[in-house]
């Protein structure tokens, strides 16, 4: 006890540690984008060993998602997505998609309508990274890129209707009906026509 009055502005409350945490992943995912920012490097930069930005964060996932102020739940559902393989991920995407946002109490899209080129950026190369490519790989086919990019048109599409604009009866919809009826939608994407 005494060594930590013996050294004051050297210990930081673990709160304090965390905003650093932030700011420097801030700055870096800025300054060098999601694919070349790296936990140890973020850990660097707030003065603190990687292991904390780990017990506060998770991973690299959850260190952006809460850098740019994502659900905390967003990367977790996004592993589980993938869990599944290609059957019923069409499903799957959609009825994560619609029990984050129902939960998040935060307006959808905000992060894509900020007058931050920058933030946009980012989030792009975030979804291209973690959610398109993936998408992708899993597909295996030569038209890969595109079926994933049709699935972000349809999830996109619904998140707009159900969210922001409110078309009935898309915005009152339950989440299972959405998922029966918007499901195949987004497996069809994936899988048919290939």
């Amino acid at each position: 006890m005494a060594e930590q009055n013996a050294r004051p502005g050297r210990w930081r409350t673990g709160a304090e540690s965390k905003q650093r945490i932030l700011d420097a992943a801030r700055a870096l995912f800025r300054q060098h984008g999601y694919g070349g920012t790296t936990v140890r490097a973020v850990a660097g930069e707030a003065g603190v060993d990687p292991g904390m930005v780990f017990y506060f964060f998770g991973n690299k996932q959850g260190l952006f998602a809460a850098a740019i102020e994502m659900s905390a739940q967003a990367p977790p559902a996004i592993e589980a997505v993938f869990a599944g393989g290609l059957d019923g991920l069409g499903e799957r995407i959609v009825r994560t998609l619609v029990e984050n946002l129902d939960a998040s109490g935060r307006t959808p899209l905000a992060m894509l309508t900020r007058a931050d080129d920058q933030a946009d950026a980012l989030l792009r190369e975030y979804i291209d990274r973690e959610i398109t490519g993936r998408l992708a790989k899993l597909i295996a086919t030569p038209d890969a890129a595109f079926r994933a990019g049709m699935v972000n048109v349809q999830l996109l599409g619904l998140t707009v209707a159900r969210y922001v604009v409110r078309i009935e009866p898309i915005a009152s919809a339950s989440v299972d009906e959405l998922v029966s009826r918007f499901g195949p939608l987004v497996q069809c994407c994936l899988t048919e026509g290939g």
